[in-house]
């Protein structure tokens, strides 16, 4: 099949024309505005929409070339909906702005056409079920198709290779060029300045906030700085000072368009998504187009920066293209009439996790980002433009875009080379089977690793990452020293390859004891010559941390909604020195928090030392004997208290009496010259306790079994401690007007909206069955109430467990959760599995695990919960 290189887009329909933009020069150029916004794209245009609407009018939109000029003009056109619910939600307003403008005349192209998605296995079949199942509650129509049906929607396509398909109708095409021609067009008519053939060269900043841009042309004074520069952005993020981290980075994105085909299309056929085939195809002008999001990608540009006239810069490899181009000839077979398919290479931004990037950026105040778009900006654009504009406007943003925050990274995410390796995978990675807690990457990794992680590995650890820190999931104990190193085996949706491994590792963590490396967890100084850190520490924290020298209090740093900003524990190691532990993915997003929370000319030093300490779990009922052992001392430190001790041959090791299990012990954090030698001891003297290495996987099923909330998870900026079950660790009572204090009061006299619930899946085989991983929808009495959180292997009570929040149905007046409506006797509870309903028991606590020995008597891992007026 001859394929044709073809570099610029092909057969655009006519667009609503521009009035001309006028031209600037040094003499009359604008010397200030409220909001720069860096480039002309899609995504740019609609923040400025967004802002003038809004009544930001003075807004400067700055491009170095013409409007669209990067790839915005370039893309498929195809509007999705069929993603994830916090992608969905975006894209849900983009085809309803989009679909407005249709209406008011803007001829943008768009059709409501629907999609197919299509499945070529069980597994995928699975995977689509999965999405259908948390998809329909929101109200997305999805409906499953046989062959047959397929095959009458879009008659082109081949089906008896397929084992089923989703059918969405309110998927969408569009004109990639009309949408942001018209987003520009409407953006200037409220007020925005568009400067064209003009380069912001760097972004001034006093005391890391935004107070200008310098441009080729002059520069530009201003309060707030967007970068929606697209195959720019990092670099013009690094033209800042301080630098400003966006990890993005252009990979080669394909598709071809067939012109006129042997039988004429209608533009009516619906989208098709062949995900096995990692190929997608719409109608295009009578023909076809055809694209992918191959398995293994090409990053562009590679031997520089990204040109400004960059399509004179790429070229189609053809030998890259023509397998993929095979796989749609075989989906489609009209396309053997097609001699010669033009191909268009358009580069795109993609991400380290494929996720968009947006938000405040964590190094300077008021700049903000909206790119990294994965190669389709035009889908999320009009929903990220408002979300944007409002996060600008209202100070914080009015929706949960916690995946897509800028503050996910780390400066290690930056780094060209490791952006260029990384983001040859997050390409497929689109189209791949996403298997929960299953899908590790394969390229950028061993960059930031424990002092143990060699050792571990030679004992059969399977890591993955977080944070791109190398984390053990679990320990393959069949594992002989000289095999090669071992791999995640091949993902499933129901009980993991490693279930037995995990089980070793939990009995070793309730009757032994369980060795747990937990060094990626964010660790932060806090700091003060006087009393300062006390009163700081009071106001952005709603548990009272004004504790004893030597302990530990676990609290909520809130926002001013009461919802979570950071959950971490906080250990007083002097009058005026705290410690505090928080989740791993928090070490950027926690750190540039509490840094803006600062009072002005404050006394308080924070000092980021995540790297400075090896963090061991020592889980089970004989870590106080194996420690004391070690320590020649009787360790029998009391819960939620801390003490510096010697561990074998090394000092000034920190016993911190948690565990982040529920089970009893301590951990040890060591000071990474330790590490070593403090591991080779606890293995050596453990064997006489049954000791045994353990995995996070494991780690994560047990505070699933003991009701423990977690980051990301449970908590978010939009749920509250009283929401989740942590209404103990809030101190109403307390003198300091913490953030978000009136917020937990109001709360805390109404009732809560929301409630987290323990639940118990009863009848699920976890040998036959499909698994819930978190995201199912719940059932009560047949209406939606809720979804699962977390979800995994209960192994005291021998059946598969979950967290989930409850809600009462839209359509109930009384939005009020009470206990009594959670555990009424006329309730009958469901979980959606993968589009089959199973019996679940909720419960308001964790169900009690059974105690072995004294030991678990004596531990305490959380606060007893206080009756209250409020479902706690």
């Amino acid at each position: 099949m001859l394929l044709q290189c073809y570099l610029r887009h092909c057969g655009t329909k006519t667009l609503p024309s521009l009035s001309r933009i006028q031209e600037y020069s040094t003499n009359n150029f604008p010397s200030q505005a409220q909001v720069v916004i860096a480039g002309a794209g899609v995504v740019a245009n609609s923040v400025a929409y967004h802002l003038v609407k809004s009544g930001w009018k003075d807004v400067v939109v700055v491009e170095q070339d013409k409007i669209g000029s990067g790839s915005s003009h370039f893309g498929s056109g195809i509007l999705g909906l069929f993603k994830p619910i916090a992608h969905r939600n975006v894209i849900w307003y983009s085809i309803s702005l989009y679909k407005e403008l249709q209406n008011m005349g803007y001829d943008v192209g768009m059709r409501q056409c629907g999609s197919l998605n299509l499945a070529q296995t069980k597994d995928r079949l699975i995977a689509l079920k999965r999405r259908v199942a948390y998809n329909t509650p929101s109200g997305l129509n999805c409906v499953f198709l046989n062959r047959k049906e397929v095959q009458e929607l879009h008659p082109y396509i081949k089906t008896d290779d397929i084992e089923g398909a989703v059918y969405v109708p309110e998927d969408a095409v569009i004109d990639p060029k009309s949408i942001c021609d018209v987003l520009a067009l409407l953006a200037r008519q409220g007020g925005a300045t568009y400067i064209e053939n003009t380069t912001v060269q760097q972004v001034f900043t006093n005391n890391s906030c935004v107070y200008g841009v310098e441009t080729d042309k002059g520069v530009i004074n201003c309060e707030y700085f967007i970068n929606c520069a697209g195959m720019w952005a990092r670099e013009l993020g690094l033209q800042c000072n301080p630098k400003v981290r966006i990890p993005a980075y252009p990979a080669e994105h394909f598709y071809a368009v067939t012109g006129t085909l042997s039988q004429k299309m209608n533009e009516t056929l619906p989208i098709v998504r062949d995900y096995d085939s990692h190929t997608y195809a719409r109608e295009y002008n009578n023909g076809l187009m055809i694209g992918w999001f191959e398995p293994e990608a090409k990053p562009a540009f590679e031997k520089g920066k990204v040109p400004k006239d960059w399509e004179k810069h790429i070229n189609v490899d053809l030998k890259h293209i023509e397998p993929l181009w095979e796989n749609a000839v075989s989906r489609f077979p009209i396309l053997k009439s097609c001699s010669s398919p033009k191909v268009v290479n358009s580069p795109d931004n993609f991400t380290p996790d494929g996720r968009w990037i947006l938000g405040e950026a964590p190094e300077v105040k008021n700049y903000f980002v909206a790119c990294g778009m994965n190669g389709n900006s035009l889908q999320g654009a009009g929903g990220i433009g408002k979300a944007v504009a409002d996060w600008i406007i209202e100070g914080e943003p009015k929706q949960d875009l916690l995946p897509f925050i800028l503050q996910r990274f780390l400066n290690v995410h930056n780094g060209r080379h490791y952006l260029k390796q990384r983001i040859k995978e997050i390409v497929g990675k689109h189209y791949s089977i996403l298997y929960p807690f299953q899908c590790e990457y394969k390229y950028a990794r061993e960059l930031r690793c424990s002092p143990l992680y060699s050792v571990l590995e030679t004992r059969g650890a399977v890591f993955g990452i977080k944070m791109a820190y190398e984390r053990a999931l679990y320990f393959d104990s069949t594992y002989k020293r000289g095999e090669p190193k071992r791999e995640m085996p091949q993902g499933t949706f129901f009980k993991p390859h490693f279930f037995d491994f995990m089980k070793e590792e939990y009995v070793a963590c309730i009757e032994g004891v369980g060795i747990i490396d937990m060094s990626s967890f964010s660790k932060v100084e806090i700091k003060s010559s006087g009393n300062e850190v006390v009163e700081y520490l009071q106001r952005i924290c709603s548990n009272d941390i004004d504790i004893p020298v030597g302990s530990i209090v676990h609290t909520g740093m809130q926002n001013v909604r009461g919802g979570y900003e950071n959950d971490c524990m906080l250990v007083r190691q002097s009058p005026n020195s705290y410690f505090m532990v928080s989740p791993t993915s928090q070490q950027t997003r926690v750190y540039e928090w509490m840094k803006r929370n600062l009072p002005f000319k404050a006394a308080v030093h924070l000092n980021d030392v995540t790297s400075m300490y090896t963090v061991l779990n020592v889980v089970g009922p004989k870590a106080v004997k194996l420690l004391s052992e070690l320590s020649n001392s009787d360790l029998n430190v009391a819960p939620f208290s801390y003490m510096k001790v010697n561990i074998g041959y090394a000092s000034d090791v920190m016993v911190m009496s948690f565990t982040h299990t529920g089970e009893p012990g301590y951990c040890l954090y060591i000071p990474s010259e330790y590490a070593l030698h403090v591991y080779y001891k606890l293995m050596s003297v453990g064997r006489d306790y049954g000791v045994r290495d353990v995995g996070v996987m494991t780690q994560r099923f047990m505070r699933i079994e003991r009701f423990i909330p977690f980051w990301a998870e449970e908590l978010s900026s939009f749920t509250t401690p009283f929401e989740a079950g942590n209404g103990w660790s809030v101190k109403i009572e307390k003198k300091e007007n913490f953030i978000g204090k009136a917020a937990l009061q109001r709360q805390k006299e109404k009732g809560v909206q929301k409630q987290l619930v323990f639940f118990h899946f009863n009848n699920i085989d976890p040998d036959v069955d499909i698994w819930p991983w978190g995201g199912e929808p719940v059932y009560r009495n047949n209406e939606f109430v809720g979804t699962v959180t977390s979800a995994g292997f209960g192994f005291s009570a021998n059946k598969l467990i979950g967290l989930g929040f409850i809600r009462k149905p839209a359509k109930d007046g009384d939005k009020i959760v009470t206990n009594d409506y959670i555990l009424s006797k006329n309730a009958v509870y469901e979980v959606d599995i993968a589009g089959h309903r199973f019996s679940a028991s909720p419960y308001l606590h964790a169900p009690a695990i059974p105690t072995i020995n004294n030991e678990k008597k004596k531990y305490r891992p959380t606060p007893i919960k206080y009756k209250s007026d409020i479902s706690v």
